[in-house]
């Protein structure tokens, strides 16, 4: 039974791809079609994360994010009484999914060491850390990095007298405490 399922599952999953494939697919063809239409054309090989960033500008006219700019009198307010002239951009999720499905598609071709993955370039990281930054302000929601929460822990502490220091038997008693941090 359990075998006749993954046989199912891996049939139907060689038929068609699924919808993060198709993605990855059509985003490796549209990064393709921007290198063939570059001035001078490109090719894959020589390309270097600083092609990947001409590419996340180019794509920045196709966007759909108000990014207020400073000068903006929005600037900094989550929802805006009015509409502005504020550019739309690419929003800094649709922009780091991206990177992340393009960066897999070259690995996935056999583009080289990962150290030659020009989507996994350092300076594509700080531009979409900066992007995050400058989106977060721009809407007036301060990015801060979100606090894992711990699991709950419980911590052992020694009864005062318990012997330790008076030469007691050894026997020490211990108090068990939950702690939660947040």
């Amino acid at each position: 039974m359990e075998g006749e399922t993954a046989a199912k599952a891996a049939a139907s999953s060689s038929s068609s791809p699924s919808r993060y494939e198709s993605q990855k697919r059509r985003d490796w063809n549209t990064f393709l079609q921007y290198l063939r239409n570059h001035k001078p054309p490109l090719n894959l090989s020589r390309c270097s994360g600083a092609h990947v960033l001409e590419f996340l500008k180019y794509l920045d006219q196709f966007g759909k994010t108000k990014v207020h700019a400073t000068a903006c009198p929005f600037f900094g307010q989550p929802n805006p009484p009015s509409q502005c002239t504020c550019p739309l951009k690419q929003a800094w999720g649709s922009l780091d999914a991206l990177i992340g499905r393009l960066r897999a598609a070259f690995e996935e071709i056999g583009g080289g060491l990962p150290e030659s993955n020009p989507f996994a370039a350092k300076a594509v990281r700080i531009y979409l850390k900066e992007v995050r930054q400058t989106q977060a302000k721009a809407r007036g929601i301060p990015y801060d990095k979100k606090k894992r929460k711990r699991p709950h822990t419980a911590t052992a502490t020694p009864i005062a007298g318990d012997g330790d220091d008076a030469g007691g038997s050894g026997g020490a008693a211990l108090v068990v405490t939950a702690a939660t941090t947040v």
